[in-house]
């Protein structure tokens, strides 16, 4: 650094021994953080349930979205360092960034496009167009300034302040996890309120809204500091210089392929015409690190995948924790909560524990080993996965039809169904389960009274046949839902089998007028204890139901029923899908061994690049590192789109087997890597270049002494 340099920082202010600037750039880093791991805590569940996506389409957009995040930075850094310098950078791509979130809130509003009032979006294209332009907004942003914002914090100190610069990043790092972690827990509770002009629903648009509202606070914050900043003027991007000295390498060594030309040692050594031997040199040894790049993005396709599969396995589970009711995208918190827990863990205790017994735990042994905890991550969701697929409804296929029984009235009945024993029906009871059929139309008969009726089925789809009290009336035949009601909510209905019409209300929904022996369309309830108010216009009864998550039922309201302070006992709940019996703490472990892999691999691989890349190349190895988890996110686009898997257990036991065997091989080339110290390397260079710089001047010397004798001779010869 030189001492103009030096001035220019020494003229602002300091607390404390930190420049005054410092504490502006923290607090930008905080809520841009929070901005953008809040507004991606939710966006597969806006994807699967507010764009009505399928998992596979939600899972793709989701990663697509991340690898364009991943990718961003690179451009960033260029533009940065080559032209616009990282001030400026940051503020103009703060200001796109902002604008993105902006526009994402925008496109969850339903109210929008949602001209019947039903809650649903009658233009969905409008809100993907919007909802797309803002990712790529959001990308560009968060992608451009990553780079920027803690090289741009550190060019604030000077020299002598090496210290203060040990414990910024170190607080910086702190920024980043402390926004992860708040904005995680914040945002998905934000999302599970209910918000709308005309009709309730989850409240999406303030869950976007609330970060947007963070980053123009982060820009704000940045611009109030800008007078206090230290601005290095744009010096060149050492990528560019890379990538310039690698393509000539390449096309030199094209142009002399033939056998008449004498084979170089490397073919970076076909750059020495015109780059210097040092940059061929670290250009060298970057590749070498690079080259181990190659196996590691299986590592982050893994990875990434907390928040798109992991958050949907989360939403068929029970999220009661007793006194804390988790939403499915709440999980994601135990990432940061246990990197905050086991980094200074692994580095206080676990690696001396492990060096005092005598093993060589190297870095690459290390990222071996984080490789094998992300692959047994995915082994227990695979598990986990089949346990909860146990829970689920067996819904009937593309040849089936599945038919339950209630019966309306107070006596039992006994009913014969076709390829079945018969089935004993109860007073105001149902059927235990739904009975599969193969047929189209099938007899249905009672007993006593002996009745027979012909009922017409639907290919796949589930329905309820209600006998009325009378079964020599009408039989009614319902059209029951086929899929888990979605987003952790309870799908009921009512069915009336009294003689006079009823109607059921709770709080803000109303199922209106009920006529004897008719029922209600399904609608939703969250979790919880809800009170139904049921009246016939003179009498009421309060009847309370406590939900799980995830449930379908089908309240009968049976002929018998009777007014007074316990009427709510006579009302039949028939369960059409079980409640989310399986918990979300089983959750936890693969988070643990997740995470454990995280800090294993990740913190591991960055100490390990920097350790064995060239003073003045950090910038290329940190593009690589970024460019492998972009790379990650693109290989689950492509199988989540390709593969196709019938049942998500097995996508999760591909993918764990995929990293065992990538883990193999990355083990077989970190055992045949040789550590180097880059320093020692370029020393040996610069040494060479002072002895030849040394050489050329003596040579000069030399040859302005030998000059000198020329010209003494000619003057004697000129006086002789």
């Amino acid at each position: 650094m030189t001492e103009k340099e030096n001035k220019k920082k020494s003229k602002s202010k300091e607390v404390c021994g930190y420049p005054i600037s410092i504490f502006f750039i923290v607090v930008n880093e905080f809520c841009e953080r929070f901005s953008y791991y809040g507004m991606r805590a939710v966006l597969v569940l806006y994807f699967r349930y507010f764009l009505r996506w399928d998992d596979d389409l939600a899972t793709s957009i989701y990663h697509a979205f991340v690898a364009l995040c991943y990718l961003t930075p690179i451009l960033g850094a260029i533009v940065a360092d080559s032209w616009l310098g990282k001030f400026k950078t940051i503020i103009y791509l703060s200001i796109v960034y902002a604008i993105g979130q902006v526009v994402m809130a925008i496109s969850a509003i339903h109210d929008i496009t949602d001209t019947d009032r039903d809650g649903i979006p009658n233009n969905m294209t409008f809100h993907v167009t919007l909802s797309m332009v803002g990712l790529f907004l959001i990308a560009l942003g968060t992608g451009g300034i990553k780079p920027c914002v803690a090289a741009f914090g550190g060019d604030q100190f000077q020299d002598h302040q090496e210290k203060q610069r040990s414990t910024f990043f170190s607080v910086f790092y702190l920024c980043i996890n402390a926004g992860s972690l708040l904005s995680t827990i914040i945002t998905p509770v934000l999302r599970g309120q209910e918000c709308g002009i005309y009709s309730q629903q989850k409240c999406y648009p303030l869950a976007f809204g609330v970060p947007a509202a963070l980053m123009v606070v982060a820009l704000v914050v940045f611009i109030i500091g800008s007078g206090m900043y230290y601005k290095a003027e744009p010096q060149g991007n050492i990528m560019l210089d890379v990538c310039k000295c690698i393509s000539f390498a390449v096309k030199n060594r094209f142009r002399h392929r033939s056998s008449q030309y004498p084979k170089r040692q490397h073919w970076m050594d076909w750059a020495e015409e015109k780059y210097e031997k040092l940059l061929i040199a670290q250009i060298k040894m970057v590749l070498k690190v690079l080259f181990l790049y190659i196996p590691l993005p299986m590592f982050w396709t893994l990875f990434d995948q907390k928040g798109s599969r992991w958050t949907l396995q989360a939403t068929t589970m029970n999220g009661d924790f007793g006194l804390l009711i988790l939403q499915p995208d709440q999980m994601q918190t135990v990432n940061p909560i246990l990197i905050l827990t086991l980094v200074p863990i692994m580095e206080s205790v676990i690696y001396p524990l492990i060096k005092k017994c005598g093993l060589n735990f190297t870095p690459l042994k290390r990222m071996t080993v984080g490789m094998f905890l992300a692959a047994m991550a995915f082994v227990c969701a695979g598990v986990i996965q089949i346990q909860i697929d146990q829970t689920l409804p067996t819904f009937p296929s593309a040849s089936q039809s599945q038919l339950k029984l209630i019966n309306m009235g107070g006596l039992p009945l006994t009913v014969n169904l076709p390829q079945n024993n018969p089935v004993q029906l109860a007073g105001a009871a149902a059927s235990e389960d739904f009975f599969t059929f193969e047929q189209d139309n099938i007899t249905v008969s009672l007993v006593a009274p002996a009745i027979s009726r012909n009922i017409s089925l639907v290919k796949e789809k589930r329905q309820t046949l209600l006998i009325p009290l009378d079964p020599n009336n009408a039989w009614e035949v319902t059209d029951d839902i086929t899929t888990k009601p979605e987003q952790g909510n309870n799908a009921i209905r009512f069915v009336n089998g009294m003689a006079s019409a009823l109607n059921v209300s709770t709080g803000s929904l109303n199922f209106e007028r009920i006529d004897p022996s008719s029922y209600t369309n399904y609608s939703l309830v969250r979790y919880g204890n809800t009170i139904f108010t049921i009246t016939d216009g003179v009498q009421t009864c309060e009847y309370t139901r406590d939900f799980g998550f995830g449930s379908s039922y089908t309240f009968l309201i049976p002929s018998f029923f009777t007014w007074g302070t316990n009427c709510g006992e006579s009302v039949t709940a028939v369960e059409d899908i079980q409640p989310n019996s399986f918990h979300m703490a089983w959750q936890i472990p693969q988070y643990f061994l997740m995470t454990a892999g995280e800090v294993v691999f990740s913190v591991t691989g960055l100490e390990f690049s920097y350790s064995q890349a060239p003073s003045n190349m950090k910038a290329v190895l940190q593009a690589g590192w970024l460019f492998t988890v972009a790379v990650g996110n693109f290989i689950v686009l492509i199988v989540a789109e390709l593969a196709k898997l019938p049942k998500q257990w097995a996508e999760y036991f591909l993918f764990a087997s995929l990293l065992l065997a990538v883990c193999v091989i990355f083990s077989i080339m970190a055992y045949f890597y040789t550590y180097i110290d880059p320093a020692e390397i370029e020393a040996q260079f610069k040494d060479k270049d002072e002895k030849g710089e040394q050489k050329n001047e003596e040579l000069q010397m030399e040859k302005k002494d030998s000059v000198e004798h020329q010209e003494e001779d000619r003057s004697k010869q000129t006086k002789m």
